[in-house]
């Protein structure tokens, strides 16, 4: 059996989460399967506790949004319970108008689950 890393719960954040679902009820049940229900997520404007509340957010930029997809720039690397990587994104909003965004993210783990995060991008 394959042993979960703290990269393949990176990946898993990209893939799950961001790349996955528009639907909160399911971004929901994928965060509760590797978020822990502690989770506290650091973003620019804001924080966001619970993996409810960040299904939440992952669900409102998806509304907003049409074909957006994220892909990781910089592969994720790990040490010392922390994970980080680098995306880019690109997606549509109003009528087709395309957008393009990027960040680095840093994932504190505990017990192979995701328990905060730091998000730097010049979005949410």
């Amino acid at each position: 059996m394959h042993e979960t890393t703290d990269t393949d719960l990176y990946r898993r954040w990209i893939d799950d989460l961001w790349n996955g679902p528009k639907d909160r009820g399911k971004l929901a049940a994928a965060a509760e399967e590797f978020v822990d229900e502690d989770f506290v997520g650091h973003w620019p404007t804001m924080d966001v506790i619970g993996p409810g509340k960040l299904a939440a957010l992952v669900a409102a930029v998806k509304a907003t949004h049409t074909g957006l997809e994220y892909r990781l720039e910089v592969e994720p690397f790990a040490g010392d319970g922390h994970v980080a990587a680098r995306w880019i994104s690109h997606g549509a909003v109003r009528a087709g108008q395309t957008t393009h965004g990027s960040g680095n993210d840093i994932l504190r783990v505990e017990n192979g689950r995701i328990v905060e995060c730091w998000v730097a991008s010049p979005g949410v």
